[in-house]
């Protein structure tokens, strides 16, 4: 009997990228990318990815699944309005980020006419109104909703908030309006899995009016989700395992890229060694992304960040010298290192991207005094104790991963709840949207592909993990 085979797709924003996979073994069986040709005809791109493809493989075998993801419309430009920041709008926000968006903008309490035009400034491809738990204040919600009404905005507005000002906020804003549940329908409790879902069908929405889509879509099962969704989808099932077993466990994901370094961790993240959680509950999924830690887009404001001293001497050069290099990198966001000197400053940005990047996701603790003494607070997640830390993203792969050591906690920062002991892993292949992607067909072969793809970094470049 011929093999079973799955053609997974990435349209991103600069390349078309394929993998093909064996279903019966989840083995990646080839790959290939093309320019994303999205200004002229998405088509082009793909047909020259599959020629890619197909070279590689020697012809191209029937696929049982034809299944994509994209961005290839630039990740949508996202403001969320909530009622109080430390609440609803923080609901909003993991929303958002969860469901593949760029957070350009965050509004909380009742919007002035200078957050309006702010807001029209953004020019934001999607807003999320929020605010109010179900029963509670509808106030502000509603007098949002006739400020938004009132503008030059002319995007979809998801409406996640109170449900009792459901009819009221949807007639004031008309068709623009798209009422899903509420993001917290009680104090303290968090659902963002509908706003997500309505966040990701306007993304792909928006997807299918790139040029050419509707032809390439038109061979494909389906286009399933934004890019960034996923790998969160493939993260989310590599930790919690296909369904007939276990799988990795609580993890953290680290995706450096040109322009940002996206952090998924997957794992609930609560409070160990007798410390109190404070705010909001954590999402068991979640996704942040640090638009100033990029690895060329954003390489200025990195280097600002960490230092030229820092950075040289990580790197072992002189400040002047890494101070060209990162002009360098600056001016050609395309350029590859061609030297040590070169390399060596990559890696150094690579390893403060992720330290920065990582420490802004993992929760941390505070101490405070009360009338029975001091008392340890837990805000945000805490990952010291996931047994599972990957990298992704080509400039761990091109430094063979040493770079993702830097996700590690720091003895002397001992507030910071970073992963303490974890197995460092690499996805050299990129496959972790694969495995989103055709988790939703296949979650076995999908966690197969996923597993067998996975690099441990030990010392040895050929040594592969196995879960058997």
């Amino acid at each position: 009997m011929s093999a079973r085979h799955a053609l997974l797709i990435d349209f991103g924003s600069t390349y078309t990228k394929l993998r093909a996979v064996d279903l019966d073994s989840g083995r990646l069986t080839g790959g290939g990318q093309g320019p994303s040709t999205v200004t002229d005809d998405i088509n082009i791109g793909f047909e020259a990815a599959l020629a890619d493809l197909e070279a590689g493989m020697g012809g191209l075998p029937d696929f049982e699944h034809r299944l994509a993801s994209s961005s290839a419309a630039g990740g949508l430009r996202m403001v969320t309005v909530g009622l109080v920041r430390q609440l609803t709008a923080e609901a909003a926000r993991q929303a958002a980020l969860g469901a593949g968006a760029r957070l350009v903008g965050s509004y909380a309490y009742r919007l002035i006419d200078e957050d309006v035009r702010e807001i029209e400034d953004h020019g934001p491809d999607i807003l999320l109104l929020a605010g109010g738990a179900d029963g509670g204040n509808v106030d502000v919600i509603k007098h949002n909703a006739a400020a938004l009404a009132g503008s030059a905005l002319a995007c979809p507005i998801v409406v996640a908030g109170n449900r009792v000002a459901g009819d009221s906020v949807r007639a004031t804003l008309g068709g623009r309006a798209i009422v899903t549940e509420n993001v917290m329908p009680d104090h303290g409790v968090l659902n963002i899995g509908p706003a997500r879902a309505a966040i990701r069908e306007i993304f792909l929405d928006r997807i299918h009016h790139a040029r050419g889509i509707d032809r390439a879509a038109a061979g494909l099962d389906a286009i399933l989700m934004p890019t960034p969704a996923a790998v969160l989808a493939g993260a989310r099932l590599l930790a919690d395992g296909p369904g007939d077993g276990p799988g990795l466990g609580a993890l953290l994901l680290v995706d450096v890229g040109g322009a940002t370094t996206d952090v998924h961790s997957i794992g609930d993240g609560a409070p160990t060694g007798g410390a109190m959680q404070r705010g909001l509950p954590e999402p068991y999924d979640k996704r942040t992304v640090e638009g100033d830690l990029g690895m060329r887009h954003n390489v200025l404001p990195l280097a600002g960040e960490v230092g030229l001293e820092a950075l040289a001497a990580e790197a072992g050069l002189p400040v002047a010298e890494v101070e060209k290099i990162i002009v360098r990198f600056a001016g050609d966001v395309e350029m590859l290192p061609e030297t040590g000197a070169e390399a060596a400053v990559d890696e150094a940005l690579a390893g403060a991207a992720v330290r920065l990047a990582v420490s802004r996701h993992a929760g941390t603790l505070e101490t405070v005094y009360t009338g029975a003494g001091p008392a340890m607070i837990q805000h945000g997640k805490d990952l010291g104790a996931l047994g599972t830390v990957i990298g992704t993203g080509g400039v761990l792969a091109l430094g063979g991963g040493g770079a993702l050591a830097a996700a590690l906690a720091d003895p002397a920062d001992s507030l910071s709840l970073r992963p303490r002991n974890p197995r460092l892993m690499l996805d050299r292949d990129y496959i972790l949207f694969a495995c989103g992607l055709l988790g939703a067909v296949d979650p076995l072969a999908a966690y197969k592909l996923g597993i067998a793809s996975l690099q441990e970094l030990s010392g040895k470049s050929d040594d592969r993990h196995s879960v058997a």
